[in-house]
């Protein structure tokens, strides 16, 4: 590919563009889940608590997806992982359609597709995203990509909803899972030769798309990011936010119900919550690129803390609803670029998407737990008052373990001969030791080429 500064420029745009479409379609599809769950259980006879517990197996395989996804995708390419996991995806839904018994749900719909969505959502993407951007430009990149699967939320689902009322859910479900598998294709789009051949560049890593055996190992990553202290911080924030987001996601309307409101309030404030976090994800992806990505993400959590007190303060009624809506939207997803951002920093792009995986898993964990406990406790006590003040309770530690982490380039490394301090690195957009393995001969030219055109820009 030509190194000219507007070529390389082209296809940097054309990899965040159609990543950003790869998350509206997967997160838009996943958040249909909802609005299919009743018509499913009436067809099949299921109760909801067992539906409520296989949606929550999917989002622990998905975590499990997503390490296994960027595995393959840090050893093959992402092309071929992301292509892969819509397959998988695309044919958990269809496979939907065929069930009759709990198992065969457990399979398809659990299993299948959580492990789907591994590998087509922010896990996989936003580090195939990162290694196609310079260091400057990334947390804006991730930020647009990020906002396209907040979009899919406020898209897909109303679209889905006149689906169902048009043909019925199993003719809606099976236009969801063709729209799933135009993922793969999409995928080849995102990284063609020149799209791949600018990912190169700009990272400075043919693992991107073609990998190859240079410097430390997977494994050695692994163990490496496994025994540092930003990692575990990364981890334990990143559960908090999965216990919110799938608490919200799925007991929201039944909340809204319960306090009197119209069973419409609790849709429309679903799809507030999509829309305003379209503005919140290109507002955290832009100032991630201009101040401390921790201070950023800590202040996102205590700021959830904040709006869950208004909702609980406040009496319940649509304006009260929807200004709780608008300010978890702006912060729903903003922990995305900031938190695979921080992945992408400290412990370098090499690795990123088998490291984001793992930090994706806690996610998932916590999503799990969420879903789960507010079952059990609203059974127990017939409100959801214990979520909620948990909720508050998480969302401030979570700020606190953010606000510890040491966002510097290799923080908390200790290489031979530093006298057991930890390395400085260069500096806050450079890559960790891992980003900065040798290159083989041919990759250098690549790589020299976009460090020029970024010094003409």
């Amino acid at each position: 590919m030509s190194s000219h500064p507007d070529a390389q420029a082209g296809a940097f745009s054309r990899i965040v563009l159609i990543g950003a479409l790869i998350l509206l379609l997967s997160m838009g599809v996943r958040a249909t889940a909802g609005i299919f769950m009743q018509p499913m259980l009436l067809t099949h006879g299921w109760s909801r608590e067992f539906f409520s517990n296989t949606f929550a197996l999917q989002n622990l395989a998905w975590g499990a997806g997503a390490i296994l996804m960027g595995m393959l995708a840090d050893r093959f390419g992402a092309v071929r992982a992301i292509a892969l996991a819509a397959l998988l995806y695309a044919a958990g839904l269809a496979g939907t359609l065929f069930v009759s018994s709990q198992a065969g749900l457990i399979l398809f719909f659990g299993l299948m597709v959580g492990i789907g969505q591994g590998g087509t959502t922010s896990a996989l993407v936003m580090p195939a995203i990162g290694r196609a951007t310079s260091p400057m430009a990334r947390s804006a990149a991730l930020g647009v990509a990020n906002a396209g699967g907040s979009l899919g939320q406020f898209l897909v689902v109303p679209a889905g909803h006149l689906l169902i009322e048009a043909f019925d859910w199993p003719a809606a479900l099976l236009i969801m899972s063709v729209a799933v598998a135009a993922i793969a294709p999409l995928a080849w789009a995102m990284f063609g030769r020149g799209a791949a051949s600018a990912s190169h560049a700009a990272g400075g890593q043919p693992a991107a798309e073609h990998a190859v055996d240079t410097g430390p190992s997977l494994w050695a990553a692994i163990r490496d990011a496994f025994r540092r202290k930003p990692f575990a911080l990364l981890a334990g924030s990143y559960f908090v936010c999965g216990f919110q987001l799938a608490f919200i996601t799925l007991h929201l309307p039944a909340y809204v119900v319960d306090n009197g409101l119209a069973a419409s309030h609790g849709a429309m404030a679903i799809a507030t919550i999509g829309l305003f976090n379209v503005i919140g994800s290109f507002a955290v992806g832009w100032l991630g690129g201009r101040h401390s990505k921790k201070m950023l993400l800590g202040w996102v959590y205590a700021l959830r803390a904040v709006f869950v007190v208004l909702l609980l303060v406040l009496p319940v009624s649509p304006a009260s609803l929807y200004l709780f809506a608008a300010g978890m939207g702006l912060l729903w997803l903003s922990t995305v670029p900031l938190t695979m951002g921080l992945v992408g920093q400290i412990f370098g792009l090499r690795y990123a998407a088998t490291l984001g995986g793992f930090v994706f898993l806690s996610h998932q964990i916590g999503s799990a737990t969420g879903v789960w406990i507010a079952g059990q406790s609203y059974a127990a006590s017939g409100s959801y008052d214990v979520m909620w003040f948990a909720s508050i309770a998480l969302a401030l530690a979570a700020a606190a373990l953010a606000w510890l982490i040491d966002e510097r380039p290799d923080a908390g490394e200790r290489p031979a001969g530093s006298g057991g301090q930890p390395s400085l690195g260069p500096g806050p957009n450079s890559e960790s030791s891992f980003a900065r393995a040798p290159l083989p001969p041919a990759a250098r030219p690549a790589s020299n080429a976009y460090s020029s055109s970024i010094r003409s820009a």
